[in-house]
């Protein structure tokens, strides 16, 4: 170090010389040489011309004596070296020289004409050449400018050397100390000064260095405190923290970590902290930072950490980065944090998420997802994928009969027998209640749908055992392909939901491939759901009633409360389809109690009416309505419209009372001991309907209207069977103490035909239509508005 500058400051000293110093002593030698060699040349050249003029009268006269005395006359001259003279006639040749043959020196010559004037003139009788030393730089100079020279010499170098020994009395000398010093401080690790004086600059740097020297060593130890505190902090902070370079090596990590992963320090400091992280989510670790707004945002990211033992833990790691004014300080500070419970419970909380519980299939979500996958998959290899929308007929019955338990047995045992029949790519879920899916996908996906269609509905040909009973069902099955009839995952669930109703609406138990004319069919369905829901806000729903007469007496004794739907724009809608789709849809409880509280409201106007007073209102249930709570609304109703609970009669199917529920029968013992009456509609068409009479409390049964239209049909053996069936009923029902009231009346024979065989009460078009009830109203306050006057 301390050469280095000494040569520098030599070198500089030297460049100043070369640069000023030498130029001049160039010059005056350049100026000294071309001084000598005019004069040489000048001599020379007079020597030339006064010999030329001497050598004539010898070389005309061939006289070789006289001629060589004259050239050993010319080289006794010290500046000629040699002369060279010859005739023109080639016989005279004569030379001189004083340098020795085997010398080989630069020589400069001047030739000059030898003329002789003879009577005719002027004659060239020959040449003279005389050469003389080359004049060279420092050849030229005379003894006064060496001198000068010398002189000049001395004292450059004196001065020079002065300049060097001052320089290195102070300044080298000065920075040797202070390089001791700082070599000292970097080898012992202690802060030395520098023992220097002075006055001058050298001086104010070396207490400068001295007052920095102190500075920094009472920082280091407040930096030494402050690392001691880190070190305890960043070790003994029970997380798992690390820190990495620009190039994700390891360059530190807190005990902590340490003792969570297994290794030793030592084995991981330098180390590529992507070296420890499993190959599936080293990508995703290597790209962490892409998305970051800047540098000093913190990243976040998610991979699985290899331990010392080969144990693979889950870790979500936090980076951040303080970003400082120079690159090289910049600080980075990783937190690493075990979340291998939690990614377990995450995935266990995604499958339930997506899995149906109950039977441990896909749910919707996780079929929308698959279904999304599938889609692309197909498009991806150019083939078919096929989706089945399965739905279990008579489904509700049993859950509405049997208990949700039994519908839950029903569902697993159905997918029990399901399984089996699935292909290794298939995907199979229960979209919900007992609605079902399967996605097939192959370039013979609608072979392989209708086959495993034709194999699921043979599933049922065994009933289900549920909650110790036989239950049968069947399956309505609907298929549509993708591209072939859609483009989309939505529509292609859509489009067998559709083909799946196509089928129910033709009958049930079998599959129904999607073509587009089911798209009006389904929007009609659609057109009637909405009107339903528009239904329920805006109040379109009413209880349209219809007279009871008594067939005797020829009187009206009480009303059945039929559903209308009043459309504001469209009129009265068909109630069949709207009763059908809200039992399938759920709706029909709303649309049921809405109708019970319109028909008491309407019962209670009519009671104005005379001789209306003691009427009553049979109001038609589905199962669905028969909740726990329903004899309590029943006895608020009554409560609130001031009518008696005799005036209700309870309208139920077979449907309700089937398998005997015991809630169901709980709920009918409340209503009749309430003071309600039961009517058991469409007698006669059911399975059991003898058995109802005995086994519920039955106060009114009400013979189905196809029994009362056949009486009177075309074929006498048609007749002759539906009136002994009636006269059965009718008898049956007397020895149960059951009011007989027949539906279906359309004809004065009909009611003749009725009253012969002793039925008390009928209903139907030839009495009334059914009315609303201000309508109603102004029809009983005229007499004879039933038209039973024309029975004969």
């Amino acid at each position: 170090m301390t050469h280095s500058v000494e040569n520098r400051f030599i070198a500089i000293i030297c460049g100043a010389l070369l640069l000023f110093v030498a130029p001049l002593f160039v010059v005056f030698f350049l100026l000294s040489s071309e001084r000598s060699a005019i004069e040489l040349r000048n001599h020379a050249d007079v020597v030339v011309k006064a010999n030329s003029l001497a050598l004539g009268k010898p070389l005309w006269d061939l006289d070789e004596q006289s001629v060589t005395q004259i050239a050993a006359t010319i080289v006794i001259d010290p500046s000629v070296l040699k002369v060279e003279i010859n005739d023109t006639s080639g016989q005279l040749n004569i030379a001189q020289s004083t340098v020795p043959k085997r010398t080989h020196r630069p020589l400069e010559s001047i030739t000059a004409p030898i003329v002789y004037r003879t009577v005719e003139g002027p004659q060239n009788v020959g040449s003279i050449t005389v050469y003389f030393d080359k004049i060279g730089i420092f050849s030229a100079m005379n003894q006064l400018e060496v001198a000068f020279i010398s002189i000049f010499a001395v004292a450059i170098m004196v001065v020079f050397g002065a300049a060097v020994l001052g320089h290195r009395l102070m300044i080298i000398k000065p920075l040797m100390r202070l390089t001791a010093a700082i070599e000292a401080t970097r080898k012992l690790g202690s802060r030395q000064h520098v023992d220097w004086h002075s006055n001058d600059e050298m001086g104010r740097l070396a207490l400068s260095f001295n007052e920095m020297q102190t500075l920094l060593e009472r920082e280091e130890r407040e930096l030494k405190r402050a690392h001691r505190r880190t070190s305890d902090i960043y070790n003994q902070t029970p997380a798992m923290l690390f820190s990495i370079d620009d190039n994700d090596c390891i360059t530190a990590v807190s005990d902590y970590w340490l003792l969570a992963t297994g290794y030793t320090r030592s084995n991981v400091i330098g180390r590529k902290f992507t070296d420890m992280v499993d190959p599936s989510t080293r990508c995703k670790y290597e790209t962490r930072k892409e998305g970051r707004r800047d540098e000093s945002t913190p990243c976040e990211v998610t991979v699985k950490f290899v331990c010392a033992d080969g144990r693979i833990m889950d870790v979500l790691i936090v980076e951040t980065r303080t970003v400082a004014a120079a690159r090289w300080n910049e600080l980075s500070l990783s937190v690493m944090t075990d979340v291998t419970e939690l990614k377990r419970s995450e995935d266990r909380n995604r499958r339930q998420a997506l899995t149906d519980h109950l039977t441990g299939l896909m749910n919707r979500q996780g079929f929308e997802a698959a279904l999304d996958a599938k889609i692309q998959e197909a498009t991806a290899e150019r083939t078919e994928l096929a989706c089945l929308f399965i739905d279990l007929d008579r489904f509700k019955w049993i859950n509405d009969n049997l208990g949700h338990v039994a519908g839950d047995a029903v569902l697993c045992g159905f997918v029990q027998r399901l399984t089996p029949l699935l292909g290794p790519g298939d995907t199979a879920a229960r979209l919900g209640g007992d609605e079902f899916a399967v996605l097939i996908l192959g370039s013979d996906a609608e072979e392989t749908a209708l086959d495993l269609c034709h194999r699921i509905t043979a599933l049922f040909d065994e009933p289900f055992r549920a909650e110790g009973a036989e239950a049968r069902l069947s399956a309505s099955i609907g298929v549509s392909l993708y591209p072939r009839h859609t483009s989309s995952a939505a529509e292609l669930l859509q489009k067998s939901d559709v083909a799946m109703y196509a089928k129910k609406r033709d009958g049930k138990n079998g599959v129904q491939i999607f073509h587009p004319s089911m798209m009006e069919q389904a929007a009609r369905r659609v057109e009637v759901e909405s009107n339903i829901q528009l239904g329920l806000e805006h109040d379109w729903f009413d209880s349209y009633f219809q007279p009871i007469v008594d067939l005797n007496t020829k009187s009206v004794i009480g009303f059945e409360a039929l559903m209308r739907m009043i459309h504001p724009q469209k009129g009265i809608l068909a109630p069949a389809e709207i009763i059908h789709i809200a039992e399938e849809t759920g709706t029909i409880g709303y649309i049921g109690n809405r109708i019970l509280e319109k028909s008491f409201a309407n019962l209670s106007e009519l009671s104005r009416v005379p001789g209306m007073a003691d009427t009553y209102v049979a109001i038609n249930f589905s199962p669905l309505q028969f909740e726990p709570s329903l004899p309590v609304r029943l006895a608020s109703l009554a409560d609130r419209y001031n009518i008696r609970p005799g005036r209700i009669v309870i309208e139920i199917t077979e449907a309700v009372l089937m398998n005997d529920n015991p809630e169901i029968r709980r709920i009918l013992d409340e209503v009749s001991g309430f003071g309600c009456r039961i009517a058991l509609d469409d007698f006669g068409t059911g399975y059991s309907s003898l058995s109802y009479l005995n086994r519920f409390p039955v106060d009114i049964v009400k013979i189905d209207q196809s029994f009362t239209r056949a009486m009177t049909d075309t074929a006498p053996e048609i007749r002759a069977k539906s009136r002994t069936l009636v006269e059965g009923i009718a008898a049956i029902s007397r020895k149960m103490e059951c009011k007989i009231i027949a539906e279906g009346i359309e004809t004065s024979e009909q009611w003749q035909l009725l009253d012969q065989l002793g039925i008390d009460c009928g209903q139907g078009y030839f009495i009334s239509r059914p009315q609303p009830v201000n309508r109603l109203q102004a029809m009983l306050a005229e007499p004879l508005v039933i038209r039973v006057e024309d029975v004969g």
